[in-house]
């Protein structure tokens, strides 16, 4: 049994000392052996690893993933086979032209056609609760942010601490094997396929949890690691949105124009603090 506690901070902005915060909101609670959790996707904005899209030109395959492969192929087919919610499959078969031409050609440009061809989060990138046009990219080296992270919290406190960082992107398991198109799991997850392991995974209705990149401090199996980044996921929440349209929606403007401003009036969770029941 495991008690958690969600530790909430303001929307993290490029440039910010996400380290100092992490190690500031948890000093005075953190007990030997806890583990911590913290959202990729936040210290990926905090390191400005985002990218405008409105200054990408589309290519043909961009378009043509749009126009049919988006709007058609997931709108009508793909989505229902991967038991999508209804509002998810209303939006696809209203994908955005413009704005999503410039999508998926940063996604075939960061990511490959394969993650290009899922209907979101490809490859990791992420443009929920991002304002104006910008997307996040994945981290590339997210075990060098977790060892900075498990470091800095240990020197202050002289705590041992589990350090995680997990992606909300979906890891699947069927008995023993566990999969995710989400590229740079931690070893256990085998990842590939893009939107073929993603479309299989939902198919099949097999149990799906948040994936971890990276683990470090003291020794997890896959299996805790698994449940530790899917309570985490559960237990922040949205923030202003779920997706790119909800946080539209909340603020009742256009995809391209929510602000800084308008993501600093949601409640962010990006830390969340799990400790094992010792009863």
């Amino acid at each position: 049994m495991i008690r958690f506690r969600t530790i909430k901070t303001g929307y993290w902005r490029p440039g910010e000392d996400y380290a100092k915060i992490v190690l500031n909101s948890v000093e005075s609670l953190v007990k030997e052996s806890d583990i911590i959790v913290v959202s990729e996707k936040a210290i990926s904005t905090a390191e400005g690893n985002i990218v405008d899209e409105s200054k990408t030109k589309p290519s043909l395959s961009a378009k043509l993933l749009v126009r049919f492969w988006m709007r058609i192929v997931w709108g009508y087919f793909l989505g229902r086979i991967c038991h999508l919610r209804i509002n998810q499959i209303e939006h696809l078969r209203n994908f955005p032209m413009k704005e999503g031409m410039a999508h998926k050609q940063v996604a075939l440009n960061w990511a490959g056609f394969l993650q290009a061809l899922k209907h979101g989060s490809e490859g990791g990138i992420d443009l929920s609760n991002m304002p104006y046009s910008y997307a996040c990219l994945p981290l590339k080296n997210p075990v060098e942010r977790a060892r900075r992270l498990h470091d800095k919290i240990r020197s202050k406190t002289g705590k041992s601490v589990t350090v995680i960082i997990a992606d909300t992107d979906s890891t699947f398991s069927f008995h023993n094997f566990n999969f995710t198109s989400r590229p740079n799991p931690i070893k256990g997850i085998t990842s590939f396929g893009g939107v073929f392991s993603f479309t299989l995974g939902r198919a099949l209705k097999l149990k799906q949890r948040a994936t971890p990149l990276a683990v470090v401090g003291s020794e997890i199996s896959l299996e805790e690691a698994l449940n530790f980044a899917e309570v985490a996921h559960h237990a922040r929440g949205y923030g202003a949105g779920r997706t790119i349209w909800d946080v539209a929606k909340r603020f009742g403007v256009k995809f391209d124009e929510v602000t800084w401003e308008m993501l600093d009036e949601a409640d962010h969770f990006p830390i969340v603090l799990i400790r094992r029941k010792t009863e």
